[in-house]
């Protein structure tokens, strides 16, 4: 289901200066090691997911084997995506990789109707 910030035990963090690429790193590896065995897969859908996933599993390597993520959760299947209401503002390429409308079995969701609303 589409959740609105969600909160999974040793996944919070304080930004202290911005949103740091490491800060939302550890936050989501964390969140993606929790309770995901055995998942076929996850969904991360992030305002500026075109940017923020670039060098996502190049980061993920660099870590320590302990804030690895789970075999299950790889690069093909977690699927990087950005919520409709904030794709309308991003380059006419963003649209067709990180559009919700083209991810396969998902449905028709917007990841953020609470901005919406």
């Amino acid at each position: 289901c589409a959740r609105h910030g969600c909160f999974v035990p040793n996944s919070v963090v304080d930004f202290q200066v911005g949103e740091q690429q490491r800060n939302a790193d550890y936050s989501k590896v964390r969140a993606l090691s929790y309770r995901t065995q055995g998942l076929p897969g996850a969904l991360d859908i992030y305002d500026i997911n075109c940017q923020y996933c670039k060098n996502f599993w190049d980061r993920v390597e660099k870590r320590p084997a302990e804030l690895g993520l789970p075999d299950n959760i790889n690069p093909d299947t977690l699927i990087f995506a950005v919520g409709s209401f904030h794709l309308s503002a991003h380059v006419p390429e963003c649209f067709a990789q990180y559009s919700l409308h083209f991810v396969k079995e998902i449905g028709n969701i917007d990841g953020k109707i609470l901005e919406t609303l």
